[in-house]
């Protein structure tokens, strides 16, 4: 009869460890069932959990794994398995399992331990931690610090909506982003991601920069901002913006487009997922002249906007077609997600303001992004501490696989 046995190797790692254990495992016919290794400033964890044809061998091996631990100045621990702590870890495979994302310009002990905290609370169980992030130098400052780890969780949480309303005062009281989703074949499986534009792609609302060329900006910004806190209909609120805009001539519309600034990371964003294979869209209450820019400059491969309607070089102060709201955005999302041969689950939304709930609620992966409060509050996922590239993070990319260099 067989024998289950947990092996754990720990010290300075070097070339060739993995190798020398599993020779002397496989001179015992050992099947492994599980294995997993972490290795932290050139120190290896390594955990084996075999299952010994014959018990008889037990002593043999533990014999060869501490003789060749000692010869390598590693700490060896061999413990038997009884079989009903196997089927119990057996049976927990088919539990829920989440993901835990920290996104910050640093990660402190406070912060994992609060959360880490919640997660217990919870009676989750932490099955792993790793670094997105890649290593900081302590000698020089970084120009776009970044510090991201991700936290796999399992178990089904006490109170779900608690645990999120807990995550959200971390994050608020310790300046840190804390995203929390379900773990599934989707998250591993996005293919579409689409973007607000102003306030999300650009760091400002092009209506407002419109209305301060044609001299109404005070009064076009104030319904703004009720529109983007949700205190007034968006389509009633942009007809009057947009009547205030008559007279304006095309040319400085165009002028607008050439003086755009960018969110911080966009390029990296759009680069990575491009790179990827990703694709990319544009849902806007926005204008489609600017929309069209980003397109040419970023490569998305869709916009959807508003048309302001010109005649002779002029605004006329109307829209032509169907204004595109909150409730548009989650149709197009949706619209898009067929068009791709894709579920809404495999779909990626990010805006800031309250007419990109609706979109943000239906995505697979639903981001505020430096978000108004009532955004904030509503949205499972959110940025706040970094620029858009933290949303690479969110999708479990580590930054090695991020296209450097572009910003």
């Amino acid at each position: 009869m067989g024998k289950t046995v947990l092996i754990n190797i720990s010290g300075r790692d070097r070339k060739g460890l993995d190798s020398k254990f599993a020779a002397i495992l496989a001179e015992y016919n050992a099947n492994v069932l599980d294995i997993g290794q972490a290795v932290i400033h050139d120190y290896i964890t390594l955990g084996i959990l075999v299952e010994i044809p014959r018990a008889d061998d037990f002593s043999a091996i533990f014999k060869d794994l501490l003789f060749e631990g000692h010869q390598m100045g590693l700490a060896i621990k061999v413990k038997p398995v009884d079989g009903a702590s196997y089927e119990n870890w057996v049976k927990a495979q088919g539990l829920e399992r989440r993901i835990i994302t920290l996104l910050g310009k640093k990660i402190t002990a406070r912060q994992i331990s609060s959360v880490a905290s919640v997660v217990a609370e919870n009676e989750l169980n932490i099955d792993g931690i790793t670094r997105l992030t890649g290593r900081i130098s302590l000698m020089s400052e970084p120009v776009n610090p970044r510090a991201s780890i991700q936290i796999c969780v399992s178990g089904k949480p006490v109170n779900i909506r608690a645990m999120r309303g807990r995550f959200m005062e971390i994050s608020r009281d310790m300046g840190i982003d804390i995203s929390f989703h379900v773990d599934n074949i989707y998250s591993r499986n996005r293919k579409l991601v689409v973007f607000d534009m102003d306030s999300t792609l650009i760091q400002t609302e092009v209506i407002d920069e419109l209305a301060k060329i044609a001299g109404v900006g005070d009064e076009v910004a104030r319904i703004t901002h009720s529109a983007m806190a949700g205190e007034i209909d968006f389509k009633e609120s942009f007809r009057k913006r947009v009547a205030l805009l008559k007279g304006l001539k095309q040319s400085e519309l165009l002028n607008i487009t050439k003086n755009l600034p960018l969110s911080e990371g966009v390029g990296l964003v759009t680069a990575t997922l491009k790179g990827l294979g990703y694709k990319l869209g544009i849902l806007s209450g926005g204008f489609t002249f600017v929309g069209d820019y980003l397109k040419e400059q970023l490569g998305f491969d869709y916009v959807y906007a508003n048309e302001l309607v010109i005649r002779d070089g002029v605004v006329t102060g109307e829209v032509a077609g169907e204004i595109i709201d909150g409730e548009k955005k989650a149709l197009l999302l949706k619209a898009l997600a067929q068009k791709e041969h894709i579920s809404i689950e495999q779909t990626i939304a990010v805006g800031d303001g309250a007419n990109d709930l609706p979109m943000i609620s239906i995505a697979g992966l639903g981001v505020a992004f430096h978000a108004k409060p009532i955004v904030r509050e509503r949205a499972s996922n959110a940025i706040s501490s970094v620029g858009l590239d933290g949303l690479l993070y969110l999708m479990g990319m580590h930054e090695r696989e991020f296209n450097n260099g572009l910003g």
